[in-house]
């Protein structure tokens, strides 16, 4: 796992064509909001969440974001865990997150 400013997260995304943007939050929290192209799985599934992630492609490069980073530097390590490689935590959440934002 790797910790990613905004900036950096932002960045890498964009020049990674196997690239996989994960929101751990709760369906509430996406009401109000997400990252252009995530997909939600809440974290507080406990055995849902892994359920949901071992049908995920390992190869994939995963930009993971909670509210605050917090749950999803908790998710990369759970990924990592089970087998994912390549997972990235946007510090600081999508409460700082400063670009696009779809509804």
């Amino acid at each position: 796992m790797m910790d990613l400013s905004q900036e950096e997260w932002e960045e890498q995304l964009e020049q990674d064509s196997n690239a996989f943007i994960l929101d751990v939050r709760t369906p509430e929290e996406v009401e109000d909001g997400y990252i252009p192209g995530a997909q939600n799985i809440d974290i507080h599934l406990g055995q849902g969440f892994l359920d949901e992630l071992e049908k995920l492609d390992k190869s994939k490069s995963y930009y993971v974001y909670c509210r605050s980073g917090a749950r999803s530097a908790q998710a990369c390590s759970i990924m990592n865990e089970v087998g994912f490689d390549k997972t990235y935590n946007l510090e600081g959440g999508f409460m700082n997150w400063q670009g696009e934002v779809a509804e």
